[in-house]
């Protein structure tokens, strides 16, 4: 192996070693509280969820097309999977999860990740927005009801995770920087917890911790027409799901490190490891947006801090779980909010008023669907149908069309040539608009040219629009001509026009 190829490795997997565990130490941590809650949201034991997280994290780790992206058992597919698990079982699901691994698996050979190109940056940011807001939402029951000395912990949490690195800058002490603030304040308010026997839920009031490992095992379901029946549909929206959330988790990703990253290639490993997890008894996930936010934020740029969030996770669930049995709630809690601060894009609150009213329009609509669903596939998908309206809104606004009217010697323009000059784009928002513009009765019984160089038509309904124009002219006695057709439009025409072919050819068109 030469040298470049271990530099683009080193590159690749560990920029900088003790940086990527430590940044995937602190994802791990990030990740425990959400991913035992989602399995109750999903209908299943938290070991479900937790052995899903690992198995994706390891295999994502190196099938993954982003880099220090961190992948696990999510919100919003344990929400599309608990109606099946409730009606049909665990067995069920896991099969599901086999088969959505698998259309993402295509998803992503096929190279459909260039679809996400599709969503703007105002759905983008919609989309961020929403999840912080819902990572905030989460932390809210472990605070109802909460007494004084939780406040105080979680205050104290607080003030460790942002007073540390702040503290240490000022006073250039390298080992308050070095390690993340989020493991001293689990460390330090477990310690605490402890000592003083405080009266704090713990991690083991959550749900019942695995223990033992994972084993390979294929779901216990029939192979049978009735069981893709069931399953069909589920897997489907597992895996649409889990692609959008995975993609647009990567392109934030993108934004933070100034890094490209391969979305097929994530989409495909997004498929491999929820088979991978399928097979070892864990529920399908996706890109989880809170994670990955705080393991870049924490120094992650590498593979291995995604590889060792997952085995981190494992170590701490089975190796060391009666320590992560005692660590208090509300130090993940106090980490979780810091999560939705970081997650959370402050500079678009002034950008709403900075922005055109339309964008701001559809990233408030991704939050608001998002939030009251709780679905972030719905609020997406209602943000890209309104960015494509609104976009189709403008550009329809920017058709023109001008009339001129030649005259003779002596100034009559009653039977002299009639001109209409279109410029702009002519396509199914703006047809209606071309046809109005023109006043065929005016014209009656006098040559008539349509000067479209300036113009573009781009599908049927523009070319229908065109064929009615004209045949509307011809109609009342009108000789017409249609000049400027460029190469894309012509071929449009000759290929869909019923009437367009012949205008072209009898008004020369143009390239």
């Amino acid at each position: 192996m030469n040298s470049s190829t271990l530099t683009r490795l080193r590159a690749e997997w560990a920029p900088s070693i003790p940086r990527e565990l430590l940044a995937g130490a602190v994802a791990t941590f990030a990740l425990i509280p959400e991913v035992i809650a989602f399995s109750f949201v999903a209908g299943v034991d938290p070991s479900v969820g937790l052995f899903a997280s690992f198995v994706i994290s390891i295999v994502i780790a190196f099938t993954g097309g982003r880099p220090a992206m961190v992948s696990a058992a999510a919100g919003s597919v344990a929400l599309v999977a608990a109606p099946l698990v409730a009606s049909h079982g665990l067995g069920h699901l896991l099969a599901a999860g086999l088969l959505a691994g698998a259309v993402q698996v295509v998803f992503g050979l096929m190279k459909l990740g260039v679809l996400m190109r599709f969503v703007s940056s105002s759905v983008r940011t919609g989309f961020v927005n929403a999840l912080a807001i819902l990572i905030f939402a989460a932390q809210l029951p472990h605070l109802t009801g909460a007494g004084p000395v939780t406040w105080a912990m979680l205050a104290l949490g607080l003030a460790l995770i942002y007073g540390l690195p702040w503290l240490g800058q000022r006073l250039q002490l390298r080992a308050l920087t070095a390690i993340p603030s989020p493991l001293i304040c689990v460390v330090a308010l477990t310690v605490l917890a402890s000592s003083m026997g405080l009266p704090l839920p713990t991690v083991a009031d959550l749900g019942k911790l695995p223990d033992s490992l994972p084993f390979f095992s294929l779901p216990e379901v029939p192979v049978s027409l009735d069981t893709l029946r069931i399953i069909l549909l589920p897997a489907l929206a597992i895996a649409m799901v889990g692609l959008l959330e995975s993609v647009l988790t990567a392109s934030v990703v993108d934004e933070m490190t100034d890094t490209p990253s391969n979305k097929n290639r994530e989409c495909t490993g997004l498929g491999l490891a929820n088979i991978a997890a399928s097979c070892f008894g864990g529920i399908a996930g996706c890109g989880m947006i809170g994670q990955a936010v705080s393991n870049v934020k924490y120094g992650g740029r590498g593979r291995l801090s995604t590889l060792f969030a997952g085995v981190f996770l494992l170590i701490l669930m089975v190796a060391l779980k009666d320590w992560v049995s005692k660590v208090p709630v509300i130090a993940l809690v106090a980490i979780m909010v810091m999560v939705s601060a970081e997650t959370f894009d402050w500079k678009s609150l002034r950008a709403l008023v900075r922005h055109p009213r339309l964008s701001s329009a559809a990233m408030l609509a991704t939050v608001a669907v998002t939030i009251a669903t709780h679905n972030l596939a719905a609020g997406v998908a209602v943000g890209v149908v309104l960015s494509g309206v609104f976009f189709a809104f403008k550009v329809s606004h920017m058709l023109e069309v001008r009339v001129h009217d030649e005259a003779d010697d002596t100034g009559a323009t009653a039977l002299r040539q009639r001109t209409w000059r279109v410029s702009g784009q002519v396509f199914f928002a703006s047809a209606d608009a071309f046809i109005e513009a023109f006043d065929v009765l005016s014209a009656e019984g006098r040559p008539v040219v349509i000067d479209v160089t300036h113009a573009h038509f781009w599908d049927i309904t523009a070319v229908a629009a065109l064929d009615k124009v004209v045949q509307r002219l011809r109609h009342h006695g009108c000789t017409v001509q249609v000049l400027g057709l460029n190469e894309a439009s012509a071929v449009l025409i000759d290929r869909m026009g019923s009437d367009a072919a012949p205008v072209s050819a009898q008004g020369g068109a143009g390239g």
